[in-house]
């Protein structure tokens, strides 16, 4: 939409700001600022911005940032393009019980697809592979990671629980055989009482902090980088 100044001038900054974004995003692609944005980066007391993709990005997320808007990873402006790897997947499967954040279960299948663990395991609570929030969160890896529906008892053994739970040893003490079920809990309460009770070992992250756990995908990916390592 093109504005003219005494329009643009009179909206709230947050609104001006928002309009430059959005105007910004769709002159992406193209790779070129028109003589419209420059005219609102103008109004905007803004200096001239250059046309590289970064200092583009850049101003995008100033402008996202005067508009008040968070911008979630999978609706960046610059999209990384990656390879797809010829690396097979492993053995090591990931069971997912009773998570409930879309946001989760992406970063969750993205660290499997770079590490290339093997299978993904869902209870029947948690959102599938074709949940939407789950594919656009995933960037790309829900396509990819094996992925299926199973219940706990019909996992593939040995079963080992990653939860905090007394006398646990550490996992970067732990021995990992090479084909196992690692289980994974929900973020409120972590994994159910059978879980852990039904897991032939139990590891847990060793934390120095005031927080007793931390956010399930990030103990995930330090468990990932520890099993490969």
């Amino acid at each position: 939409m093109v504005f003219t100044r005494e329009k643009f001038l009179s909206m709230p900054l947050r609104r001006q700001h928002k309009n430059a974004g959005e105007h910004l995003r769709l002159l992406f692609e193209k790779g070129a600022v028109d003589h419209h944005y420059r005219q609102m980066e103008e109004w905007l007391g803004l200096p001239p911005l250059s046309e590289e993709a970064e200092a583009i990005a850049d101003r995008f997320h100033l402008h996202m940032e005067g508009a008040a808007v968070s911008i979630p990873e999978h609706n960046l402006l610059i999209t990384r393009f990656d390879r797809l790897s010829p690396t097979p997947y492993g053995s090591v499967g990931v069971y997912l019980e009773g998570l409930r954040s879309a946001h989760n279960i992406g970063s969750i299948l993205r660290t499997v697809e770079a590490f290339r663990l093997g299978p993904v395991y869902f209870s029947p609570t948690t959102p599938f592979v074709d949940h939407p929030k789950v594919i656009r969160t995933a960037m790309g890896a829900a396509a990819h990671v094996p992925s299926e529906k199973k219940r706990l008892s019909e996992l593939p053994k040995p079963l080992i629980a990653l939860e905090t739970v007394k006398e646990a040893p550490s996992l970067f003490d732990f021995d990992f055989p090479r084909t196992f079920t690692l289980l994974l809990g929900n973020e409120e309460y972590g994994l159910s009482k059978e879980a852990v009770e039904v897991a032939d070992h139990r590891v847990q992250i060793p934390l120095l902090g005031s927080k007793n756990s931390l956010n399930v995908a990030c103990a995930f990916a330090i468990a990932a980088a520890q099993i490969q390592g």
